[in-house]
């Protein structure tokens, strides 16, 4: 249907108002319901097991995933980015569940057809599944691309879009999800699942609030607000062996649905956002040791964030006092309620029942709708494009142009004379990555239903606005309940990446989010559809049909190689002097003392960081001197107070030189001392493939009793810090 009219506009709106919201027929599930068949209904034993693993990419010359803005490519490290894992199996039927959130801006499907390979080798081919697998990305915008097999989210070298496929991040990301899952697998061991919900209000706001009012209004009225405010929190604790016992908290798992865009398209550090920062604060407070098998695991997932912001603190963008204040707060008000619903275990109810999963591919570019789905009459899905508007961006990180641009308006009239798609209604085309050979983004992709006890993850591998996820919502609880279902989470950003969804009526409005969602005005009429059909099978305890298997483009994805090959520090000049690879650069070592509050700054001559990309380590220590003269460290490059910049540029004689610069936001609560700053990292020579490793060492400093008069953000006192041990 093409907007032709505004007569016609207001027709099919009010049409689909009638029947949107989630108001297809309610379907009863039999009364012969699976989990009472499997023997699981009422039972609370589980066994559960947590793992956490490094998937930071490269910290240079890599754009960043999310914002899509040239010249936003990493040259640093504020954060490391980290996946992590939770298995969760029931006894009762033998049946398991991994659920995975992953510090990304995506998980794309080439990620997930890659773990699941990896896992497969490992355990064989019925352990772990597509179908009993959940990848989640956090959706930062911090982290480098490159990452997927699909040319239109490769946009990561120089900020020329569509052309760049990076496997050394790849691998890592790949790697570290695998290492987290095989960590959570080896530490299975018996246990239980406390639900608990809690409200986060003055956290989020909608930043499409005239679209989201577009939906009917008896159906808004249903709800607070034009955002989901509520958390739903896990607390896993399990036996300290694979034989019962004492059971002692092992991991915690939310869903709240905000955008990780906390970090502006300025930064250029790689960083877990809001979300990440969460997570850091509550693995910091059960004392994590990132380095060791058996750690605790905090994870604050995604969910239906589509049209929700952070940026809530006033200013030009929202921010506040800047994108590093307001990433703090963002991720400290998540983290202060996650904290209050993890210890109020009185509050809290297990989880009863098994663990059963429904999972299916659809080709979401040729789905029927059946009427009752739909506006009265049958519709369909369209071959994947994006509107006008999708160039602008959204309030987070502007881009081109405005949203808000539909056929009709005189902005649009070229793009909807000429080429436009007529099943795409009133979006303007701009690009179809559906009609390119081979295609630019997936058009065959998972649906997903992961059942535990009475708790149900609906995984979709799109950012859903906040009705269309309350509605999807209401469509699967409404079929499970019956069978002893009473909590719904939208696991959004999950197993693939296909863009936005949107409800009818917001997508009329096309705002960057309805002109992100790809495959036209009825895509969420036929997840609807589907995942009834899942939730149906999952409640009955009937089989679903696999669906077409995605194909993977991998032999047609373009790699990107960087010219650099070998590093070099200033040779032959007595500007310089006798350097080599960890010196300090002249005049900039630390300075003598510091108060706390205070920022310690070194420069070294270093090496590129993609020679070596330090997983499960850190390019950088801030040490302290005992009183028996050992050097010991209390911060690295994943902590919240330091900063790893790396800056590169031609150097005599004809090389290429690397500056690493470390700070070190000394906290508010740190105990007075004699400090130092020690870098490690790897240089190649020009005649060898292999990097030699170095390290370099500031000068001694000490910390004063005094304070600062002001604390950078972050630097304030804070919970226990985190540990870590050294695994080879």
């Amino acid at each position: 249907m093409q907007c032709q009219s505004s007569r016609m506009c207001l027709l099919s709106l009010a049409l689909a108002a009638l029947v949107a919201g989630g108001c297809a027929p309610k379907r009863v599930a039999p009364e012969a319901l699976a989990l009472r068949a499997q023997g699981c209904e009422g039972r609370t034993d589980f066994q559960l097991g947590t793992g956490i693993h490094d998937i930071t990419g490269p910290a240079a010359q890599v754009m960043m995933m999310g914002y899509v803005k040239p010249g936003q490519n990493t040259a640093g490290i504020h954060q490391r980015l980290r996946s992590r894992a939770f298995v969760i199996a029931s006894p009762c039927n033998g049946k398991r569940v991994a659920f995975v959130s992953a510090d990304l801006g995506m998980l794309f499907q080439a990620v997930k057809q890659e773990v699941m390979r990896k896992l497969r080798e490992r355990y064989g081919e019925d352990v772990y599944t597509d179908a009993n697998v959940v990848l989640s990305a956090t959706h930062t915008h911090a982290g480098p691309g490159g990452y997927s097999h699909h040319a239109l989210y490769n946009h990561t070298f120089l900020g020329i879009p569509f052309i760049g496929f990076v496997p050394q991040n790849f691998h890592a990301i790949a790697d570290g999800i695998f290492q987290s899952i095989v960590r959570a697998h080896d530490n299975l061991a018996p246990g239980r699942l406390l639900l608990s919900t809690g409200e986060l209000p003055g956290t989020s706001g909608n930043r499409s609030a005239g679209a989201y009012a577009l939906n009917p209004q008896p159906e808004r009225a249903r709800y607070p607000g034009d955002v989901d405010t509520a958390m739903t929190l896990l607390r896993l604790e399990a036996s300290a062996s694979a034989e019962p016992g004492p059971m002692t908290p092992v991991g915690m798992l939310n869903w709240f649905a905000v955008h990780a865009t906390s970090m502006s398209n300025r930064n250029k550090l790689i960083s877990g956002d809001n979300k990440g920062y969460a997570s850091y604060l509550f693995e910091k407070h059960q004392d994590t040791d990132y380095g060791s098998p058996r750690a605790f695991v905090a994870a604050f997932a995604q969910s239906n964030e589509g049209d929700v912001t952070p940026n809530v603190y006033g200013g030009k963008e929202g921010r506040g006092e800047g994108e590093l204040a307001a990433t703090v707060e963002a991720g400290r008000r998540q983290f202060e309620l996650a904290l209050r619903l993890f210890e109020d275990t009185a509050g809290a109810r297990p989880l009863t029942g098994g663990v059963d999963f429904r999972h299916t591919y659809v080709k979401m570019d040729a789905v029927k709708v059946a009427p009752e789905w739909a506006d009265g009459q049958e519709r369909g899905t369209c071959k994947a494009a994006l509107g006008i508007s999708m160039l602008a961006g959204a309030e987070d990180g502007r881009g081109v142009g405005r949203e808000g641009v539909r056929c009709g308006d005189p902005l649009a009239g070229f793009f909807c004379g000429v080429d436009n798609d007529p099943c795409q209604a009133e979006k303007p085309v701009v690009l179809k990555p559906g009609a390119e050979c081979p295609i630019m983004s997936p058009n065959v992709l998972p649906l997903q239903i992961a059942r535990l006890g009475n708790l149900a993850l609906v995984a979709v591998p799109f950012e859903m606005t906040t009705m269309a996820g309350r509605r999807l919502r209401e469509t699967v609880r409404e079929r499970l309940a019956p069978a002893g279902v009473e909590h719904v989470v939208i696991a959004g950003l999950s197993n693939a990446y296909s863009g936005y969804l949107t409800t009818r009526q917001e997508y009329a409005k096309q705002d960057y989010e309805g002109a992100s969602t790809h495959f036209g005005p009825w895509q969420l009429a036929a997840v609807q559809q589907e995942s009834a059909k899942l939730a149906e099978a999952l409640a009955s305890g009937a089989e679903v049909p696999e669906g077409p298997k995605p194909k993977s483009p991998r032999g047609r994805v373009k790699e990107i190689r960087l010219s650099h090959t070998y590093d070099e520090v200033p040779r032959g000049d007595p500007r310089f002097g006798d350097l080599t690879f960890g010196s300090v650069v002249s005049g900039r070592d630390v300075g003598a003392a510091y108060p706390r509050c205070g920022t310690a700054r070194v420069t070294f001559w270093g090496g590129h960081p993609r020679n070596d990309l330090h997983t499960q380590r850190s390019y950088l220590e801030v040490q302290r001197r005992g009183e028996d003269g050992t050097w010991r460290p209390v911060a690295y490059d994943w902590d919240w107070e330091t900063k790893y910049h790396w800056k590169g540029y031609p150097c005599p004689p004809r090389g290429a030189c690397s500056q690493v610069t470390v700070e070190w936001d000394i906290p508010e609560d740190t105990r007075p001392g004699t400090y130092r700053i020690r870098h490690d990292g790897e240089w190649r020579p020009r005649t060898e493939d292999r990097s030699r490793p170095y390290t370099g060492w500031s000068r001694e400093f000490s910390v004063t009793e005094s304070i600062a008069d002001r604390c950078p953000p972050g630097a304030a006192p804070s919970p226990v810090r985190a540990s870590f041990t050294w695994v080879p």
